[in-house]
């Protein structure tokens, strides 16, 4: 399997690299909600790590 298709590789990232330990909201809404916030911080992080290569490359 490729391992490019993963999620680990990125849940591991969160975790590790990010401090993410463990979900402190209770309920399922509430649970969401976070890994969703979670998540859109590590998109915008790679996003923005993308337009600083791109620009450095111009």
């Amino acid at each position: 399997m490729n391992r490019s298709i993963q999620a680990e590789g990125t849940f591991g990232i969160m975790k590790n690299d990010r401090w993410y330990k463990r979900i402190v909201r209770r309920g399922i809404k509430s649970v969401l909600l976070e890994v969703f916030l979670v998540s859109i911080g590590h998109n915008l992080y790679k996003y923005h790590n993308k337009q600083k290569t791109v620009a450095a490359a111009a």
